[in-house]
């Protein structure tokens, strides 16, 4: 009878019709022009026409390559429909109303988002490539540099629960969340008690997830429930049955806030098995800081960016910036410099991305990695190799239990190349890594959200943090080492044992990797 019932469930779940209807409507458009290109000779040269037009524009614009390459595949492959879905594609309200609506918010926070001149004169004088960088960040992130870094790592999810619970209950103000997962739970349970007394006790607490959530994990209209418990909620591009390129473009990030004074990112998302507590791949690796002091700002920033993406009422700014001194802890690493940044699909800068290729570029010892997935374009794949080939140490380590098999099949199509050019993969043997980390050199790491992957790097809402000269950078470091002690490295003998089938689709799936 459970069977049943859950079979029942799956059939009729939200997930399922919604899928559903998705694909009926391509069926629909496909099977409707697919007609209509051999009944009408005029429309036929028409999509012609505009095929010859969009691969001009294609071979001109200044985009990513591999997603240039399978808009090519397509509308070459099949004309009409890769016109019109391209044309239809950049004709979306609602990609251009949250495009246009970023714009705007970034230009609202621009007042409060200034870098300390004297503090970049500094660090332009001790190292010009790290000046320019946070130049970079600033510029097309909007996000400042800051000094005397207050940082603590966190190297599973366990470790950030458990800090998580000590700094809510001391929250006086307020209370901001993103996150991209949200399951009901231990975790999620006993945070949102806290949270619910919290707004008993006055502190405004603003709580935002991703529209994902509405497909299982969540009850559907559950942000109404947390209005009713005196919890400001949100559902960030709720997932709707209508073809629409703006639900693509997630919001992965996760960001925590408490007061203006303390924050919480990483790869950890609010559901258990991100803290072991539930079961899924095997062991979950996954990693976070937590960041005080005025870098805090940032953070502050990017959640209200989200926020107020469908607001009319002029946010207040002020009253969330941290201004006080910074913050000093024992129990953390205080020197240096933290660059809290986000990325977005819509500004036209793929920050993550260059990010990460500025440490590959710059690397003289090492560069380690951690990551989920490795879906890698051209300049990624390039950067990692040139890397490996002028001598820097460069190691990645992936899962051993993925939880996309796809994603894994896709990842192992790049192991014979990387492993040839001198790159050392691991994969972690008790179970899935979902910790997002490059440290290099003793001197620069990052933690945040962005995967390797076209997902996290082009299409997503994504935040990190780039750390320079802080002594968190050892600790992180040494989490990598420890780590590496629990995985399997892998050999050419490995990648040519590996399933014939499983190779051939991974190969296949390289065509369509920009939409993986």
């Amino acid at each position: 009878m459970r069977r049943l019932r859950g079979l029942w469930k799956i059939i009729f779940g939200r997930t399922t019709i919604l899928v559903l209807l998705l694909f009926i409507q391509v069926m629909i458009l496909f099977g409707g022009f697919m007609i209509l290109d051999r009944q009408i000779l005029v429309f036929n040269y028409m999509c012609g026409f505009l095929a010859v037009i969009i691969l001009m524009y294609l071979l001109n614009v200044r985009q990513n390559s591999s997603f240039k390459l399978m808009w090519i595949i397509f509308i070459l492959a099949v004309p009409v429909a890769g016109v019109t879905f391209y044309i239809y594609t950049r004709l979306q309200p609602g990609t251009r109303f949250i495009s246009r609506r970023v714009r705007e918010l970034v230009e609202e926070e621009r007042p409060f988002l200034l870098p300390d001149r004297a503090m970049m004169e500094k660090v332009y004088e001790t190292s010009k490539p790290e000046a320019g960088l946070f130049r970079y960040i600033h510029d097309k992130g909007k996000y400042p540099a800051y000094g005397n870094a207050s940082i603590k790592y966190f190297p599973l999810g366990e470790d950030k629960f458990k800090e998580m619970i000590y700094q809510l209950e001391r929250a006086r103000d307020f209370i901001f969340l993103e996150y991209f997962i949200v399951e009901r739970g231990h975790m999620w349970n006993t945070i949102l008690d806290i949270l619910v007394r919290k707004a008993r006790e006055g502190v405004e607490v603003r709580f935002m997830y991703d529209g994902t959530c509405t497909l299982s994990l969540l009850p559907k209209n559950y942000n109404r429930r947390m209005e009713a418990l005196g919890i400001k909620c949100k559902i960030f591009s709720p997932m709707m049955p209508f073809l629409a390129t703006h639900q693509n473009n997630r919001d992965h990030r996760k960001i925590l806030v408490i007061d203006g004074h303390t924050a919480f990112t990483g790869g950890v998302n609010l559901a258990d098995e991100y803290i072991n507590e539930k079961v899924r791949f095997g062991h979950w690796k996954d990693t976070a800081i937590m960041v005080k002091g005025k870098a805090v700002n940032n953070f502050t920033l990017m959640f209200l960016q989200m926020w107020n993406i469908e607001e009319k009422r002029k946010e207040n700014y002020g009253r969330y910036m941290y201004t006080g001194e910074e913050r000093y802890d024992a129990s953390m690493r205080n020197g240096g410099y933290v660059v809290p940044y986000g990325d977005s699909p819509f500004d036209g800068e793929n920050v993550g991305e260059n990010v990460y290729l500025d440490i590959l570029n710059t690397a003289n010892e090492y560069v380690h990695i951690m990551t989920p997935y490795l879906i890698l374009d051209e300049e990624l794949l390039n950067a990692i190799t040139f890397a490996a080939q002028r001598g820097v140490d460069v190691k990645i380590i992936l899962p051993h239990i993925p939880d996309k098999k796809y994603a894994y099949w896709l990842a192992r199509t790049h192991y014979k190349e990387l492993i040839t050019e001198g790159v050392r993969l691991y994969e972690y043997t008790p179970g899935f890594i979902h910790a997002k980390v490059f440290t290099s050199d003793d001197e620069k790491a990052v933690v945040g959200t962005i995967n390797l992957d076209f997902r996290s790097l082009y299409l997503h809402f994504e935040c990190a943090a780039y750390i320079w000269k802080n002594p968190v950078i050892g600790d992180i470091e040494n989490d990598f080492q420890m780590t590496l002690e629990k995985c399997q490295k892998v050999t050419m003998e490995n990648c040519n044992q590996y399933n014939i089938i499983y190779r051939i689709i991974g190969r296949a799936l390289r065509l369509i990797a920009p939409l993986m």
